[in-house]
């Protein structure tokens, strides 16, 4: 098993930034790719960005391209979220995912493990 905690999620104004942190722990693989997806109240949970088990690739949703950036440090089993110009529009419980493997999938449902998510609140 793998146990994943977030940190990092609070209240910002538009225009601010904040930085979201997963860190990893229980069993670990070689090979873990790594997501961020998010909900809001009342919506589906939505892919935000992920990246390879090597920090080599990383994928965005249109919605944040250009304005979020994903990054890992393999050493210390820790993902980053760092998150710029935030919209209210961003504002959801924003939730980290892990699965073994290579390539990390862009759907919720091919991930095999959750963390309990952080609230992001953006206020306009």
């Amino acid at each position: 098993q793998v146990q994943l905690v977030e940190s990092g999620g609070g209240l910002v104004q538009a225009g601010g930034s904040l930085r979201l942190s997963c860190a990893a722990s229980g069993r670990t693989y070689s090979r873990t790719a790594m997501g961020w997806f998010r909900q809001a109240p009342g919506k589906e949970r939505d892919f935000v960005a992920a990246i390879n088990w090597s920090g080599d690739n990383t994928y965005y949703a249109d919605s944040v391209k250009g304005r979020f950036t994903i990054s890992r440090d393999i050493a210390a089993n820790t993902v980053y979220l760092q998150m710029n110009s935030l919209k209210p529009e961003d504002t959801a419980v924003y939730y980290c995912a892990a699965v073994v493997g290579s390539s990390p999938p862009l759907r919720s449902d091919e991930y095999d493990y959750w963390g309990q998510g952080t609230q992001v609140t953006v206020s306009s």
